[in-house]
């Protein structure tokens, strides 16, 4: 096809005007502004070629897309896209190193240089900038894809980040609306909302080009020392079935489509049950177990992930110990991957590692080795083939494609195999309007972020997920402007708002102090293991001490974040009324204590009433502590 000369201009606008026209046209994802016109039909002419091929032609089938993308994809092209790693944005919206650069950005290889060098196009970001410089940069890295001989758009990947968060997986908001966590979510079991919530978090999402979320987390708290049941619906598969199903039609819909952010739920086969719950990142872990025999009650909530159509599946770290033939980790499982996933569930989406199951990272003062767990013996190159061979298709938080090359060069891996994981991770781009248009509108990026209903929507759920304990006497809600309060882990200009602060508690009618749940660092060199939430669940020593003499001196409410359950029976018994919250600011807090707004949360897991209990309960059984404080479900109203 002979192109005029306006058409070869048209391919070859700068960046600033192309973006300009998509904004004149749309301002979603997926309805964009194409390259080349002709007398019939508008396309992205991708591979420079001068016609439209029907990969670019938007009226064909998906998989015929597929399967000529896939036919021009050298074996270079087809490794790459099997892995997905971090990249930075800078805070002006540009994607190169600067002199100045410090951080994660300063660690980790630019987009540029993974897109030409690697022939990547999956990255994640963990540290972000404000949302016009996010959307900026965004559209810098999708310019960069483009120029590459086949222009394979780039699909960016998230963790949650839209909660109001102390969990080091939940990254910081960034202007996104802050809701309550997975668990208050859970603690409201309000589906439409957790429906409402996925809705607008995916519009925000989409607004910077966030296509993948990965999340969510529907591991089942049932051991409650492990450090990462903040991300969770709890302990109840039943419950965290209903919240999973509801949260991926929020972000995909009924189908993947244009208007979809792809949801890569975790961990299969559920990853709750750690011994003694230490968590699997790291080489102190003792493996996952189940003493219960209750392997297939954590199987539930991908049930229902799988009846949602989830995009893909991200399988955990820890060994299933003497659940299946070979006591290694999930992702090297060939009977749970293909045997379980593939087979019995049917399951033909992406599945893609937990990030680092290759390569050791050097952390400076530590080495942290890569969750080979199991096969730490086999070399880099063996642990890609198992992993492959076990039937997963994407590495997470890796970028050494140059072994899956050597594998098919060397013939033991078919670039037949490689094909059926490039296939699946073509059809997801394919499906999500990438290759049609992959860019974003900035102005209504900025918009979107700034939403005040989708704001208002979050704080409502703080305040929603809080669950009442304990109310002796009725005494909550407290009357607003009567009181002189004494105010412990609460900004005290917040609290003036709702009586008058005095600084000994001595002087006060009334103490608000605002807790959370205890946690002991385990002893390792690794700074990241030190930053879990490891260890007993109840306050020790000359803490717990401080606690109980002020509830001893003055009438007092506590507000306790559980992002694990925790083991306060004293404390339970010495305040005069107990909240618990799942993520909530100072204000959200005060309006529930005074009134302004109302409780409805119920626990999302049990809250044990000791730690011997704690550690004679079985890891992957829910809520069997023996005489728990408080059980799962419970929570009070007010009158």
């Amino acid at each position: 096809m002979k192109r005029n000369q306006s058409n070869r201009l048209i391919r070859h606008l700068p960046l600033a005007l192309l973006l300009a026209g998509m904004a004149c046209n749309s301002t979603q994802p997926g309805s964009g502004s194409e390259a080349v016109t002709t007398a019939k039909v508008s396309y992205r002419d991708l591979n420079k070629n001068g016609r439209m091929d029907p990969y670019e032609d938007r009226s064909q089938p998906i998989e015929a897309r597929v399967n000529d993308l896939l036919s021009q994809m050298t074996l270079q092209e087809k490794a790459g896209m099997m892995f997905i790693y971090g990249t930075f944005i800078n805070d002006d919206g540009t994607i190169v190193k600067k002199p100045d650069t410090k951080g994660m950005a300063a660690r980790l290889p630019t987009a540029g240089e993974s897109i030409t060098g690697k022939y990547m196009n999956h990255f994640n970001f963990w540290e972000a900038p404000d949302t016009r410089a996010l959307a900026m940069g965004y559209n810098a890295i999708q310019q960069e894809a483009e120029n590459t001989r086949l222009g394979i758009p780039v699909t960016i990947a998230s963790d949650p980040r839209n909660h109001f968060s102390e969990s080091i997986f939940s990254m910081a908001a960034s202007g996104f609306s802050q809701w309550c966590e997975p668990l208050g979510l859970a603690a409201i079991g309000d589906e439409e909302l957790t429906r409402q919530f996925a809705d607008i978090a995916r519009q925000e999402y989409i607004a910077v080009g966030l296509r993948e979320a990965l999340h969510p987390q529907v591991d089942l708290a049932t051991e409650p020392r492990w450090a990462r049941i903040g991300g969770t619906f709890g302990e109840d598969a039943q419950l965290s079935a209903r919240m999973a199903k509801a949260y991926i039609l929020g972000f995909q819909a009924e189908e993947l489509g244009p208007n979809s952010v792809a949801c890569m739920t975790k961990h299969f086969s559920g990853g709750g049950p750690q011994k003694e719950g230490l968590d699997p990142h790291f080489e102190f872990q003792k493996g996952q177990v189940y003493p219960g025999n209750n392997f297939d009650y954590h199987l539930i909530p991908f049930e229902a992930a799988f009846e949602a159509n989830t995009a893909a599946i991200m399988p955990y770290y820890g060994v299933p110990v003497d659940q299946t033939d070979e006591n290694v980790a999930f992702a090297y499982n060939k009977a749970i991957i293909t045997g379980l996933l593939r087979d019995k569930y049917k399951y033909d989406g992406v599945v893609c590692t937990d990030w680092g199951l290759i390569t050791d990272v050097n952390m400076g003062t530590t080495i942290w080795p890569a969750r080979a767990w199991g096969v730490e013996h086999l070399s880099e190159e063996d642990r890609v083939k198992k992993i492959v061979d076990a039937g997963v298709d994407q590495f997470g938080g890796e970028s050494v494609p140059e072994l899956v090359v050597k594998l098919v060069q060397d013939g033991k891996l078919t670039e037949a195999r490689i094909d059926e994981s490039v296939r699946r991770l073509l059809r997801q781009k394919f499906q999500l309007g990438l290759f049609d248009n992959p860019y974003v509108d900035v102005e209504n990026a900025v918009k979107v972020l700034s939403n005040p209903a989708f704001k208002a929507a979050g704080e409502a759920s703080q305040r929603r997920a809080m669950t009442l304990l304990k109310n002796d006497t009725q005494v909550l809600p407290l009357q607003q402007g009567r009181l002189k309060l004494y105010v412990k882990n609460v900004d005290p200009k917040v609290a003036a708002q709702y009586g008058t602060v005095v600084d000994n508690p001595k002087e006060a009618d009334m103490a608000i102090i605002r807790l959370k749940a205890p946690w002991y660092p385990v002893e390792t060199k690794n700074p990241f293991a030190k930053s879990f939430h490891h260890g007993d669940l109840d306050f020790k020593g000359k803490e717990k001490e401080e606690i109980l003499q002020l509830l001893k001196t003055v009438p007092t409410v506590v507000d306790i974040y559980l992002d694990r359950p925790a083991v306060i029976p004293e404390i339970s018994q010495n305040a005069k009324a107990l909240l618990a919250d799942f993520g909530a600011s100072d204000t959200a807090v005060m309006d529930v204590i005074f009134g302004v707004a109302k409780p409805e949360g119920n626990l999302p897991f049990e809250l044990p009433s000791s730690m011997e209990a704690v550690r004679n309960q079985k890891e992957d059984v829910p809520y069997d502590s023996k005489d728990p404080l408080y059980k799962f479900g419970y929570g009070l109203r007010y009158q």
